[in-house]
């Protein structure tokens, strides 16, 4: 399994406008942040996670030329915005896209891409197959992924636990039997917004600790703001097995 983190930061990451911070103003491309999102790809299957505002670029820049599946962790428009590029996966493979998200993620796609589910074929519209994410482990190809439900302040979010691979961003409280599904993985992935107490994000400090629970042998932080400082100064301060994700990162499990 390859997984490729195609973006780290949020829509208050790096570089943002105005600000002239040491972080934004980094020449280091670890502090260069796009839209939270990341690429598994198997054997069996080829699946991005949140196709952000982004999403276009991510999959360039990474060269994703197989996409089976598209999840959906949860309906934030820095989670969603980008959905309609997946029409040149369409034109490519002659085929829908496979997009898996919960019923109230489902409603604002239906919403915020009404052109999408008009039932009016217009011609280059994105094609696209809803399935429903509930909360029971399903299959992408034969690829068994188990979703971990997570609250982001009082909304659920899914995480997601691929293989060896756990998943989870825009969370600050997850059920100790939801975060059981995480425990084993040879990688752990969570969010760490910044240092300061945030109402629906974990900081830092709590994402470590979610970490040292779950003891996964590498744990990775995601959906970073620039107010948590710079990549090589924060990453190198933390302790053995925990890392800073950055853009372009790539794991092989």
């Amino acid at each position: 399994m390859k997984v490729t983190f195609l973006g780290t930061g949020t829509s208050q990451g790096v570089p943002f406008i105005g600000c002239d911070c040491a972080v934004c103003s980094s020449p280091d491309p670890r502090d260069k942040r796009l839209r939270t999102s990341v690429w598994v790809d198997t054997p069996e299957a080829s699946i991005v996670i949140d196709t952000g505002p982004d999403f276009r670029y991510q999959v360039l820049r990474a060269n994703v030329r197989r996409l089976d599946a598209i999840l959906f962790t949860h309906s934030h428009k820095d989670h969603v915005a980008g959905l309609d590029d997946v029409r040149a996966y369409n034109y490519h493979d002659g085929k829908a896209m496979e997009v898996y998200a919960s019923l109230p993620t489902q409603e604002v796609l239906k919403r915020e891409f009404s052109y999408v589910f008009s039932g009016d074929a217009y011609p280059g519209i994105p094609q696209i197959n809803l399935h429903t994410i509930s909360g029971e482990a399903f299959e992408i190809n034969g690829l068994k992924v188990i979703p971990i439900r997570t609250l982001h302040y009082k909304m659920e979010v899914f995480g997601f636990r691929i293989g060896d691979f756990t998943y989870i961003t825009d969370a600050n409280f997850i059920a100790p039997a939801e975060l059981d599904k995480a425990r084993g993985s040879k990688a752990f992935v969570i969010n760490a917004l910044r240092h300061k107490e945030h109402i629906s994000h974990y900081t830092l400090s709590e994402a470590m600790e979610i970490a040292k629970e779950v003891g996964a042998a590498d744990s990775y932080f995601t959906h970073i703001s620039h107010q948590l400082g710079m990549h090589l100064e924060i990453d190198s301060h933390l302790p053995p097995g925990m890392h800073l994700a950055y853009d372009g990162l790539t794991l092989m499990l």
